[in-house]
């Protein structure tokens, strides 16, 4: 089989593109208390192993047990290492949302979890994945309307990804049932994408039932390095939240704004997007070619096509400087 490395938005071949409209990063980003604790940083010596002073912290912030907390280097490895954990626990099903992040079903696929997209009808336990918003539609995970509804089959593993509930322009928060995990990665919602570090809330019974440890026996050595623990802890101070409160604001009126000039381009936007992103079906018969032209220029869009949305794109919301410079490209590269 073909090596094909994974679809992901940002910089690419041609370097980072001038109005990058292909990652959901929070644009008002760089969080300047996140950037200051990354300066302050001490790289001269490892963290603490156990991060006690870290998970501490995070779950005084969610209210939790510090024993629920598991470090994840980032989303996309704690992903992995989940899979790999319900694998050993004896699932052979694995549940994905209809459009989202690829790596819940190559994680699947590798460990040789059968894929769907609804519960086995066998009644089987599943490895069930849900996030919310939902990328790349930004829309409420259908799956948490089942999961509220009733509880899975037995040794059935749940896990919320919450990369973009930080993201949510409604203000409102998603609560999962007692069984299911939690995914937390804040880069995103920060506005720093390279620093890579993720955290776990497990549910209180897998404390007990030796799940928390058998994931954590799953992990390399401090998977978080200084740039990860000082990423997260800013994470947990007040200033940092306050900061991401007053930029959902900004992505607000922003967001408005990028609608209003998709309608002017005549691109066909999905309805129900609550986050910093949503998709659209730009007008045109060969978007790949179109899609190019406008990367030649210095503007990337994500195709949607790896979301088995095959003529859309997926927009993160940027400011008007870039907004206007997607117009006027867009109008010249297509005209």
């Amino acid at each position: 089989m073909p090596d094909q490395a994974p679809l992901h938005g940002g910089p690419d071949a041609l370097g980072v593109p001038r109005h990058d409209f292909s990652t959901n990063a929070n644009a008002c980003g760089p969080c300047p208390q996140a950037l200051d604790a990354l300066a302050r940083a001490d790289r001269s010596r490892y963290p603490d192993p156990a991060y006690t002073e870290l998970r501490a912290r995070l779950a005084a912030r969610h209210r939790v047990d510090a024993a629920r907390i598991v470090m994840a280097a980032s989303a996309s490895e704690f992903i992995h290492r989940i899979t790999v954990y319900a694998a050993r626990a004896g699932l052979r099903h694995a549940v994905v949302p209809a459009h989202g992040y690829g790596d819940y079903a190559r994680a699947a696929d590798a460990w040789g979890l059968m894929l769907g997209n609804t519960p086995p009808a066998t009644g089987l336990p599943a490895l069930h994945w849900a996030c919310e918003p939902a990328s790349p539609l930004g829309t409420p995970d259908p799956a948490l309307a089942l999961w509220a509804r009733r509880a899975g089959p037995a040794g059935s593993l749940r896990v919320l990804d919450c990369a973009y509930a930080p993201l949510r322009l409604d203000g409102l928060t998603t609560v999962p049932p007692d069984d299911a995990w939690e995914l937390w990665s804040p880069n995103k919602a920060l506005g720093l994408t390279g620093v890579r570090a993720a955290y776990a809330i497990a549910p209180a019974a897998a404390v007990a039932s030796g799940a928390v440890a058998a994931v954590r026996a799953l992990a390399p050595s401090w998977p978080l390095g200084a740039d990860g623990v000082a990423l997260l802890t800013a994470w947990t101070q007040g200033d940092t939240q306050a900061w991401l409160a007053q930029s959902l604001a900004t992505l607000r009126d922003w967001k408005a704004a990028q609608l209003r000039l998709c309608a002017d381009l005549g691109w066909a936007v999905l309805p129900g997007s609550l986050a910093n992103f949503f998709t659209a079906r730009p007008p045109v018969d060969d978007l790949g070619a179109a899609l190019h032209a406008l990367r030649a220029r210095g503007i990337k869009l994500r195709d949607c096509a790896s979301f088995g949305l095959a003529g859309h794109v997926r927009l993160g919301v940027l400011a008007p400087a870039a907004q206007r410079a997607l117009a006027l490209d867009w109008r010249q590269s297509t005209s």
